[in-house]
């Protein structure tokens, strides 16, 4: 497998080895000794999956306790992945990168916390969304901005996108900045390093 840094510190793409033939093609979503040889993380307590009909847009979400980091994957179909970086005093808050996954490449984005996430579904067929987090979910302390805000001025390659009516409610990022979550940074290094550690 290769990685590859994004501009965002921290964001990584990620490329599986496919081994294809005339039956279809086989890959590896996780392997623990390849993560770690990556300086990716490795322990994981939850799976999701989400399936979204064309022109679906889900986000921008991020989750503050437990923070968590999600690695994303599209198991069918594609869709235009978005992180926006959330993290006060980071030299590229506010700034966000896009990138296309699909089932077709099995590229990977591993996405740690302090980022807002979120994607539209590309083309006419669903697709189905699956991605492993660092932490469990807590409806508590889950926060979103809105996938439309002027000041992130995301370029969605969709056009008149489905999005739920909670996530049309999320705040603007003007109100984020005013009160941003203070991720603490010896804490989420502290995360990594533990992510990093092989499991038991």
């Amino acid at each position: 497998m290769k990685t590859v840094q994004l501009e965002l510190r921290g964001l990584v793409l990620i490329t599986p080895t496919i081994y294809r033939d005339a039956r279809g093609f086989f890959m590896e979503r996780f392997n623990e000794e390849q993560f770690w040889d990556h300086d990716l993380p490795t322990h994981f307590f939850q799976d999701n999956h989400s399936h979204s009909l064309p022109r679906v847009l889900r986000g921008l979400h991020f989750q503050r306790k437990p923070s968590q980091g999600k690695l994303v994957s599209v198991v069918r179909g594609a869709i235009w992945d978005v992180t926006v970086d959330l993290r006060h005093g980071s030299p590229t808050f506010g700034k966000s990168v896009g990138v296309k996954l699909n089932a077709e490449t099995g590229q990977m984005l591993w996405i740690p916390a302090g980022f807002a996430h979120g994607f539209c579904v590309l083309g006419n067929e669903p697709a189905d969304v699956h991605y492993k987090a660092d932490a469990l979910y807590n409806p508590a302390t889950e926060g979103g901005i809105r996938w439309d805000d002027p000041d992130l001025a995301i370029a969605w390659p969709v056009q008149n996108p489905i999005v739920s009516d909670r996530d049309k409610k999320l705040s603007r990022f003007a109100d984020y900045r005013l009160q941003p979550v203070l991720w603490d940074q010896e804490v989420l290094a502290e995360k990594e390093q533990d992510a990093l550690l092989p499991s038991s």
